[in-house]
């Protein structure tokens, strides 16, 4: 995040590294745009003032452009937020006991902090930086928030005991993910995410396309959450007697 790219390099990048990205729990038009808003759900673990800096640096993350909507749009606040009330953000999945020493990016989490903590940490020190200086990270402008955004990644800032690089990697990570993720847990409204990349989601099976080569398949993305599809894996388990 050196410098700001635009909206069309971003999407290519996401394009391109999605096959190896995975979630914590895990194209055509965008029909949400063409739908009445839905309502956004209370918040489980952000406050008001940490929730607004989300809003803002996931859309810096990945933005709204001409055809596709941006993280926030696409429920990826909702997506952090779930998680961060949840068992992995509580630490409960995680083995965190002492000594603590660097990890290697292999080695996943290596943090003395709950997932949950280190956001809360982080987040609250950002915000202080900037009250302390009369402003808030709102009321600056794109390019300001992206150079912002861009020196936490370069990483040396203590953000109340947390480095800015460790910060800004999680929320990338989180802002990904829920952009991605199975709708059912929060992110990816309106399977967005899906949609911009032909992604077709939790189909059961292809039988009738084993034979078909080089077509283009073109059906409307399911989530595991559309159990009663008839082409839904969980519909085809259930009439299974699985």
């Amino acid at each position: 995040m050196s410098e700001k790219p635009s909206s069309d390099s971003r999407r290519k990048f996401l394009k391109g590294s999605f096959v190896s990205i995975s979630a914590p729990t895990l194209a055509g038009q965008l029909p949400a745009l063409t739908k009445a808003p839905q309502a956004e759900e209370p918040k489980r673990f952000f406050g008001e003032s940490e929730n607004s800096f989300l809003e803002l640096a996931v859309d810096q993350i990945i933005p709204r452009d001409e055809r596709w909507p941006g993280a926030r749009e696409a429920g990826v606040v909702e997506y952090i937020d779930r998680q961060m009330a949840g068992p992995w953000g509580r630490g409960e999945l995680i083995y965190r006991h002492g000594p603590y020493y660097e990890g290697t990016a292999s080695q996943g989490y290596q943090f003395e902090y709950t997932p949950a903590e280190l956001f809360r940490r982080s987040i609250n020190a950002i915000n202080n930086h900037f009250a302390s200086q009369g402003t808030s990270f709102d009321k600056l402008s794109d390019t300001d928030k992206d150079a912002y955004l861009a020196s936490l990644e370069k990483g040396g800032i203590d953000l109340d005991g947390v480095d800015s690089a460790v910060f800004f990697d999680q929320l990338l990570g989180m802002t990904v993910q829920g952009f991605f993720a199975d709708p059912m847990y929060g992110g990816n409204r309106n399977m967005a995410g899906w949609r911009m990349i032909g992604f077709p989601g939790a189909y059961a099976d292809y039988y009738d396309l084993v034979d078909k080569h080089g077509i283009e398949f073109k059906r409307e993305p399911l989530s595991i959450a559309d159990r009663d599809h008839p082409d839904s894996s969980l519909h085809k388990m259930k009439m299974r007697g699985a």
